[in-house]
């Protein structure tokens, strides 16, 4: 029996990239979306019989529960929960309503809770991994992008209390891109490859700007068995630019 992965927003981005990287790696992966135009673009794309695709918005407790227990028994296990779906709503805070406010939260923050409560049962019994997509936005700010920056903060927070609550059994940590290119694996209608300038890639330590696949590659070290001493953690995948002190 493969063990089954739950990616949440995995469609398209780093989500998709996630998606490959798993069944390249003989897993079963579940994904839950929202957008319908995304899910028949991916389906087009991705015809597997160990990929199972459900609509879902993570942000509601029943879509989640009844998702999380549909997955469950098709593939008979649940050994990870990638919560990765996300949205943002960046404009000035005179500008932004409650009602974008909550949604922001709902889907970054709230939908990490729900699909980890209603998968923890079966990750427990699975001796499985939860791994929430933070941002460098949790610890770095630039203006007027405080519905995200709180939602991504409460992330890193929520992860280490869900390791403490869940350990010993379900290990759980989250991983903070920097400037992640994905601007290229959209859903068709917003795809447009970023023409990067030298100083892009020359600002940060590493040399470049990230791809999807550095973060995927932090992804299936976490959800290795062997690598059961590592929980609560954050992990920053962002070519070192927060190591950086910048004066202008």
């Amino acid at each position: 029996m493969k063990k089954n992965v739950i990616v949440t927003g995995g469609t398209q981005g780093i989500g998709k990239t996630m998606v490959l990287n798993l069944l390249n790696k003989g897993y079963a992966v579940s994904v839950f979306e929202i957008d319908e135009e995304a899910i028949s673009e991916f389906q087009q794309e991705i015809s597997d019989e160990i990929v199972a695709v459900y609509t879902v918005d993570v942000a509601d407790a029943q879509s989640v529960k009844e998702a999380v227990a549909h997955s469950a028994k098709r593939f008979g296990n649940i050994y990870g929960l990638v919560n990765n779906a996300a949205v943002s709503a960046n404009k000035s805070i005179l500008e932004l309503s409650p009602e974008e406010w909550n949604r922001v939260i709902g889907t970054n923050l709230t939908g990490a809770f729900l699909c980890s409560k209603f998968t923890a049962p079966h990750l427990k019994q699975s001796k499985g991994r939860i791994i929430n997509m933070a941002s460098t936005r949790a610890f770095q700010s630039e203006p007027n992008t405080e519905a995200y920056s709180a939602s991504k903060g409460g992330i890193v927070a929520l992860t280490h209390a869900l390791a403490a609550s869940l350990g010993p059994d379900v290990k759980v940590n989250s991983i903070s891109p920097g400037w992640i290119d994905v601007s290229a694996a959209k859903k068709k209608a917003e795809a447009r490859q970023y023409a990067f300038r030298p100083e892009d890639h020359t600002q940060h330590p590493a040399g470049r700007v990230g791809k999807a696949q550095d973060i995927a590659n932090m992804m299936l070290f976490l959800l290795k068995p062997v690598n059961d001493f590592i929980t609560g953690q954050n992990f920053v995948i962002d070519g070192g630019m927060t190591t950086k002190m910048i004066y202008v």
